[in-house]
């Protein structure tokens, strides 16, 4: 499926596939050092396949790079994406992860302010801190850190670049590993106070802004109802954080393990704002049958819910239809959750799309979003930077607690089989923290090693 897609949109943008190849043949071994000095890693070795294997550890290139030893990682749901071959520009060997944070172990000659020795977060993408977008903290945007052409071609602009996620966004080695390379280091790493945790710190780097700038870029209001469609740990923040912002209702769109997960963590002073909705037990767009549309209009007086937040991600096809047209790569992403959105919410409701969606979809119901009034609103890669100093005082406060999402601690040597667990959704697995051989003794209060 990937590889028809991929093709499909690379055709439909004028770009030649073969050209592709060797336009990405450039960022192949970005970073790496002496073949001698190695270190364990999580690559991607092709669709429905990754491994831990030894591969060289990276070394400074340019002046403002900062070597990181990684104490800590994690594993994102849009890692797997990558694991099934959904998002293009993968190549054989690349090193995954964009979630992690450590002891800093070399610095850059022109770096400034950041100290060996030391614990820091880095944000999941790259900013240059200078450009247009990056003076307004809109770190997602950077203008400067990923040149690939296509990502510029297939959007109408540029995105940052992203630690292990594909040439589409950079091509850079990713944190699943005992090392890693941090580009303009001096500004993208976070330092990480005493009294916080790596456990804690760990998830600054992406699910805890992300899902606060879905919640904040939609925007949510005291007295709103807001159902979230898929609640892995960014749609369980998102979640908490709609609570926080005074929601009266929250409703959970998804299946089992993940709604008694959510449900059994949730706070029980907000026990009577809960609804949940198992997708699996309602019809698809069946005449006379019972929806998720129909059952979110019931749940709230007939109108619907003022927000919707989508928090899935586009690759899913619920009927065959899209998964027919995605097969054939006629399609690259489903439009089944977005209409569910758009005819679900009330009218002038708001829809907010945080999961990952990589290119084109059909069949979008485009005529009630505008006879209806609706915003659709792309909350777009969060900017990181714009909120993780707000989050972690939240965090030192305590009234951030990112241990609702925990429910493993693994070891990175485990990490290729923790992809497979958490892609069939087994073990009740929802946000894993990854130790690696540098990782402090588990915090109090965060789950026992688990060896697979």
């Amino acid at each position: 499926m990937a590889a028809q897609a991929t093709y499909a949109v690379e055709k439909a943008i004028g770009h030649d596939p073969e050209h592709i190849k060797q336009d990405v043949a450039s960022y192949t071994g970005k970073g790496e050092g002496n073949p001698a000095e190695t270190m364990k890693a999580l690559t991607w070795q092709g669709k429905q396949k990754v491994q831990v294997v030894d591969v060289p550890r990276p070394k400074i290139i340019e002046d403002r790079d900062v070597i990181l030893k990684v104490t800590g990682s994690t594993v994102c749901g849009s890692d797997l994406h990558l694991l099934h071959g959904a998002i293009m520009q993968m190549n054989k060997g690349d090193i995954l992860g964009h979630e992690f944070c450590g002891i800093v172990d070399q610095v850059g000659p022109a770096v400034k302010g950041i100290e060996v020795g030391k614990r820091y977060v880095v944000s999941f993408q790259i900013a240059c801190g200078d450009c247009f977008y990056c003076k307004q903290k809109l770190s997602s945007q950077c203008e400067m850190t990923n040149s690939n052409t296509i990502t510029k071609a297939m959007y109408g602009g540029r995105t940052a670049g992203i630690f292990g996620y594909s040439h589409l966004t950079g091509g850079f080695a990713g944190g699943q590993a005992e090392y890693v390379r941090v580009p303009l280091g001096d500004n993208n790493l976070l330092a990480i106070p005493d009294d916080v945790p790596d456990e804690k710190a760990l998830y600054l780097s992406d699910v805890l802004p992300t899902a606060y700038n879905a919640v904040k870029d939609t925007a949510v209001y005291p007295g709103d109802h807001v159902a979230i469609f898929g609640v892995g740990p960014i749609g369980q923040m998102v979640a908490s954080y709609a609570l926080d912002e005074g929601a009266s209702k929250v409703i959970l769109v998804d299946t089992e393990p993940r709604l008694s997960f959510v449900s059994g963590r949730w706070p029980a002073e907000h026990k009577d704002k809960l609804q949940v909705i198992d997708f699996k037990k309602l019809s698809f767009g069946v005449t006379n049958k019972e929806t998720v549309v129909s059952k979110l209009k019931e749940l709230c007086g007939g109108r619907g819910p003022d927000v919707a937040i989508e928090c899935a991600a586009g690759e899913y096809a619920k009927g065959w239809t899209h998964w027919l047209e995605m097969s054939l790569g006629a399609e690259t992403d489903t439009s089944e959750i977005l209409n569910e959105m758009v005819e679900g919410v009330r009218n002038y409701g708001r829809a907010g799309i945080t999961g990952v969606y990589v290119g084109y979809t059909n069949h979008f119901n485009i005529g009630s979003l505008m006879q209806r009034g609706i915003r659709l609103i792309g909350n777009g890669q969060a900017p990181v930077h714009k909120y993780w100093e707000e989050l972690l005082d939240k965090i030192r406060k305590g009234t951030l607690d990112p241990y609702q999402m925990l429910s493993h601690r693994v070891r990175l040597e485990d990490i290729d089989k923790v992809y497979y667990k958490f892609d069939a959704k087994e073990d009740k697995m929802q946000k894993v923290f990854v130790e690696t051989k540098f990782s402090f003794p588990r915090a109090e209060g965060t789950p026992e090693l688990t060896i697979y």
